[in-house]
């Protein structure tokens, strides 16, 4: 429940600022998320991108291959045998 309510929450304190102003104040919006401010980029008032701080717990990348390594370790092993260079490369032609 306190993660639905945090999200929530962050909806509700991004700022909103177009894409075009984005750009204009590109290095001031970087200070600001810095500090732990959350934007989200519209265009033609329509939300395309949020610009957000990376999470103390580290980068999406380490996450992601968390969650890989995690559901991979749950897969059955699958014997294949060997083969050959030439079968692994061999053309259906």
């Amino acid at each position: 429940m306190l993660g639905f309510i945090t999200t929530f929450l962050r909806s509700v304190m991004d700022k909103f600022i177009s894409a075009a102003e984005a750009n204009r104040q590109f290095s001031a919006l970087l200070r600001e998320v810095r500090k732990g401010r959350q934007y989200v980029v519209t265009s033609h008032g329509r939300p395309i991108a949020r610009l957000v701080p990376i999470s103390k717990d580290g980068d999406v990348a380490i996450s992601g291959r968390a969650a890989l390594l995690s559901r991979l370790d749950g897969q059955p092993v699958c014997e294949v045998g060997r083969w050959t260079r030439e079968e692994l490369y061999e053309s259906d032609q």
